[in-house]
């Protein structure tokens, strides 16, 4: 077997558990360990030419002497799955009524018929036409007829005023990049609006020769982009992922000749899909069903331009050179428990002590054609935050507030919020020291009945992960209908308050594919197959807000956890179930395996494959976990 040196050594290292061979005209070496992960490798020159699996087996290099070739295991179902298949099976095979009954006992479709049986069935293409065996039943459970949410398409009660949904809502939409230096377009606005984003934002200021209108970040070095191309952008996709309205929300610094320009764009551009308001949609909201595939425009009579843009220059200079810290992962969702924001005092922020108007008088020199586009009345009243959250019965209107002083208000005012929202429109919007695009936790918003929670869309990290979260809910169209307890005039819902456990959801993580398939095989370690654990937990109010983990699995490119986890929920309604597979890396930060993030409400009780997404949300082609989610 090529001397007595070599099988010595092969004894040696196999006592180990390894093997090591050692060829006399080579130093080349090769491992395997002896559990089913690996292959041994045989050198050709001593046993000849074996052909080997290529898609079976994997070798790393660890050096130009060394090799590690690693068998991969096949797909196979866990333990509780081949337990369920046998109680619901005869002979081998899961016939219609026996998969009809699964559907209805453990999968809780309550309404599963025999044709639903047939279709999964034959979606499987299984030879048994009446059954599915093992394999097959593993194959639909694990695919994409199999989804963590329903298919319910838009579903809620879409005839309530617009002060009643949360909106999907975009900060800075023309942006590519950071919020001082990166281009302005129209491809990040189209983007958004593919994905659902109901409310772009676009700053609007005069162009270098003061005749024409740019959209651009004013006070940085972001290059414009000019309003009518997004303008003609929005109106080609406003209505590709939703039918329902878009808001598009101006920060105007125009002087009034340009405001009677933009009024002519605006008009020319979006025609008869323009919502012109009637006196009545200020005195109460119209609903998103009367505005179907209608465009409507909001902004806050503006000041004379110089003075706000004198404003808006000292805002830039004093917060520059304070920047975010979001990293690739994106920071860890900011933890509410404790409240941070506590600490704050009460005082105003500068941007929002200064940002106020003076009711009709700052309107004089607002152009009459532009004044006639404004379907929702943007004010902000001198006083403070009990004149800007007082409700006016007879008038509603849209109030702005940045992430920090929204932070500091719902500390001293947070019930006058929730009261504020019920008829009003709340828009909070990024800090502007958040100069790499980063983002709060969107929470903190919508416990307080915020409809537009303002988002910088072009990043990533996970509190934008929460976002695309919320709005896979109601189909996806964008407008999400709040909580009841956020509307109830007889009592104010209050955050803060630690309320009973309503239902306790159960999360079984049992195993999870496609990575092989999805990214290279040295993408996650250069010398192994990767080594996955998954981070589970709930984002809601504070009580319901938790992170747990799974245990580590190494060199396993099949992860099979079979882990439990239970989240108690005292606010369901605003409760999101955060998923995130990490690749442990012992020297270095680990790596990201892939996200997801799904809304409680519309979350499908029993087995199900859950898909992932990359850190812009896009999802994987393959990469996905198999899960249980029970209600108990």
């Amino acid at each position: 077997m090529g001397g007595p040196r070599l099988q010595r050594a092969w004894k040696e290292e196999e006592a180990n558990g390894i093997t090591a061979i050692l060829t006399s005209t080579s130093l080349s070496l090769s491992l395997a360990l002896h559990e089913d992960s690996l292959d041994l490798l045989v050198p050709s020159r001593i046993f000849g030419n074996c052909k080997k699996n290529q898609m079976s087996k994997q070798t790393y290099r660890v050096c130009f002497c060394f090799q590690r070739r690693f068998r991969l295991a096949v797909s196979e179902a866990p333990e509780d799955i081949k337990k369920l298949f046998e109680q619901y099976s005869e002979n081998g095979i899961m016939t219609i009524d026996g998969l009809q009954r699964f559907l209805v006992e453990v999968q809780k479709e309550d309404k599963a018929t025999r044709e639903d049986a047939q279709k999964i069935i034959d979606s499987v293409k299984h030879f048994h036409r009446k059954g599915v065996n093992l394999e097959a039943f593993f194959k639909y459970l694990f695919g994409d007829i199999n989804p963590p949410l329903a298919s319910l398409g838009v579903h809620h009660d879409m005839s309530a005023p617009l002060s009643h949904y949360f909106i999907y809502t975009g900060h800075n939409s023309y942006l590519t990049g950071n919020q001082l230096s990166s281009e302005c377009s129209d491809v990040p606005i189209i983007n958004a609006l593919k994905r659902g984003v109901r409310v772009i934002e676009l700053d609007i200021w005069p162009n270098s020769t003061k005749d024409d209108v740019d959209v651009l970040h004013g006070g940085t070095l972001t290059t414009p982009v000019e309003l009518i191309k997004c303008l003609r952008s929005i109106k080609e996709y406003a209505f590709v992922a939703s039918e329902y309205p878009v808001v598009i929300t101006l920060e105007d610094h125009l002087t009034p000749n340009l405001q009677a320009k933009v009024a002519e764009m605006v008009t020319q551009t979006f025609g008869e899909i323009l919502f012109s308001p009637g006196p009545e949609c200020f005195k109460e909201f119209p609903c998103p069903e009367s505005l179907k595939r209608r465009i409507i425009i909001s902004t806050k009579p503006p000041k004379e331009y110089l003075e706000a843009k004198e404003v808006k220059d000292k805002e830039d200079d004093s917060q520059r050179g304070k920047a975010s810290d979001e990293e690739a992962w994106g920071n860890e969702v900011p933890d509410l428990k404790g409240s941070h924001v506590a600490n704050y005092k009460n005082d105003l922020d500068e941007e929002d002590e200064e940002d106020t108007d003076d009711g009709d008088k700052s309107q004089h020199s607002l152009a009459p054609e532009y004044k006639h586009l404004i379907g929702i009345l943007a004010r902000k009243p001198k006083g403070g935050l009990d004149a800007w959250l007082k409700v006016d019965p007879d008038k509603v209107t849209r109030l702005s507030m940045s992430e920090q002083k929204f932070e500091k208000a719902v500390v001293t005012h947070g019930k006058q919020i929730v009261r504020f929202t019920r008829r009003n429109v709340l828009r909070v919007y990024p800090k502007s020291t958040r100069f790499d695009s980063s983002n709060y936790n969107p929470l903190i918003g919508w416990m307080h009945g915020v409809q537009m929670v303002a988002f910088n869309m072009q990043g990533h990290g996970r509190s934008l992960w929460l976002m695309h979260g919320m709005f896979k809910a109601n189909g996806g169209c964008g407008y999400v209908k709040k909580p009841d307890f956020l509307l109830n005039a007889e009592e104010v819902f209050d955050p803060k308050i630690k309320l009973p456990v309503k239902t306790t959801l159960k999360v079984t993580v049992y195993m999870g594919e496609g990575w092989y398939y999805d990214f290279h095989h040295t993408h996650f370690d250069a010398y192994s197959p990767p080594d996955f654990y998954t981070r589970v937990g709930i984002a809601g109010v504070p009580a319901d807000s938790v992170m747990k983990k799974t245990k580590i699995l190494e060199d396993n490119w099949l992860p099979s956890w079979n882990e439990v986890f239970e989240f108690p929920l005292t606010v369901p309604e605003l409760a999101l179930l955060r998923i995130e597979v990490h690749e442990y890396d012992m020297s270095e930060k680990d790596d990201f395996g892939g996200q997801t993030c799904l809304p409680i409400s519309e979350l499908r009780s029993g087995i199900r494959a859950v898909p992932l997404y990359s850190r812009k949300g896009e999802k994987y082609n393959s990469v996905k976990l198999l899960m249980c989610f029970e209600f108990i």
